[in-house]
């Protein structure tokens, strides 16, 4: 019985409350609307005609206030929905919000790699004090004419060189007698595995065997050496033999180079023996012309490269450079070579493993300082003695090279 009353209360309500409000006592009441409505119909069917007159009499008194209600309920259903859609639009973003600071906190900053030790200092050399308080562990100034050691600083000292193997590079080269317009091709084979240092010469590139070398020289350009050496009689391997015959030549006993770039660690030297390569180096022309260049374009392919001297002291007019070259890997430190006209004297420098990005500048404008100071005298050719730095060599050659 009391099931049969729900149904019919509301299914007569629901015309006059609207959709919402039956929906609402349904659930109060425990019935569902459709249910509601089907069996209100029933129920209604089984009274008399007078009732239904009564009962569609009062429906329609009530229609306009039914329909009033009825829309009333609507918009404050959809008024409450849009408050519930922004509300939980807010909640959304302020849970995206928590989730990104939350996500912000949880990174965990690992702490930097510390920067690699060069050789020098794996080794102590830097502890060797000096004078002019060089930044370069090893140091060697000599007189291109005389011989006469000016500066010398854990100068026996056998370290990585870097891209100063370029110069003996270039000199191969030179010795070979290759023609220079030859165009060479870039190839995989010269893509740096050692390092993974980058070049704008892509594989497939082709320049002269004389821009190579250029760029080579000028702006240290790895694939480029390294092509230069692809392309020797014999391939690579015989490039490098030939680059170790030279240097026993040359007295350099404790040289010993593995490829033609200076990427490899195992590429070393001592001060004393670049400033022979530096000497001898200097009798090609073309070579002291190409390292002390200060810029140089090519075409390769649609494009046009601009490169760039790796030495800044080549564009300062307080220096007078006949021939010079850079390197840098972190197992050697910032290397310099160069030949000089300095004090009225042709001078060979060598700095090698100086800590810093331009600590080997700095530490060649001190030198160039000192050479220039009173207190140094120096009378050019007439013979008088230029004063002298030497530092005790005390530090121990780190590494025997292969002879």
């Amino acid at each position: 019985m009391q099931k049969f009353l729900s149904h019919s209360i509301a299914s007569c309500l629901q015309p006059l409350l609207g959709a919402a409000c039956a929906v609402a006592l349904t659930l109060t009441l425990g019935v569902s609307p459709a249910e509601a409505s089907t069996k209100g119909k029933s129920s209604a069917s089984a009274k008399s005609a007078p009732s239904k007159a009564a009962a569609n009499a009062k429906a329609s008194k009530s229609s306009k206030s039914a329909k009033s209600a009825s829309a009333g309920s609507g918009s404050k259903a959809r008024v409450s929905s849009s408050r519930a859609a922004a509300s939980r639009s807010v909640v959304s973003s302020r849970g995206k919000g928590k989730a990104a600071v939350a996500a912000k906190r949880s990174v965990v900053r690992l702490p930097a790699e510390p920067a690699r030790q060069s050789f020098g200092q794996l080794y102590g050399l830097h502890d060797t004090q000096d004078p002019l308080s060089l930044k370069s562990s090893v140091a060697y100034v000599l007189d291109q004419d005389t011989n006469e050691v000016l500066i010398s600083k854990n100068s026996q000292a056998v370290l990585p060189i870097a891209s100063i193997t370029k110069l003996m590079t270039a000199v191969v080269v030179s010795e070979s007698q290759q023609s220079l317009q030859e165009v060479l091709t870039i190839s995989q084979d010269d893509v740096d595995t050692e390092k993974g240092s980058s070049s704008r010469l892509q594989v497939g590139s082709q320049l002269t065997r004389g821009e190579m070398l250029h760029l080579a020289l000028m702006s240290s350009e790895n694939r480029a050496a390294n092509a230069l050496g692809r392309h020797h009689p014999g391939g690579l391997s015989s490039f490098v033999a030939a680059m170790n015959s030279k240097a026993r030549q040359l007295g350099m006993h404790d040289t010993r180079y593995v490829e033609p770039t200076g990427l490899s660690s195992q590429n070393q030297s001592s001060a004393q023996d670049l400033a022979t390569l530096v000497k001898a180096a200097y009798n090609f022309p073309l070579i002291r012309e190409l390292s002390t260049s200060p810029e140089y374009q090519v075409s390769v392919g649609q494009r046009q490269l601009n490169y760039h001297t790796t030495n800044r002291l080549v564009l300062n007019p307080n220096w007078d450079i006949g021939l010079q070259k850079t390197g840098y890997i972190s197992e050697a430190g910032q290397c310099l070579v160069m030949q000089a006209q300095l004090a009225g004297r042709k001078l060979i420098l060598v700095l090698l493993d100086s800590a810093g990005k331009y600590s080997r500048i700095g530490d060649a404008e001190r030198i160039r300082q000192w050479l220039m100071s009173s207190d140094v005298v120096s009378m050019g050719s007439s013979g008088r003695r230029l004063g002298v730095l030497n530092t005790p060599v005390g530090a121990p050659v780190v590494q025997s090279a292969v002879r």
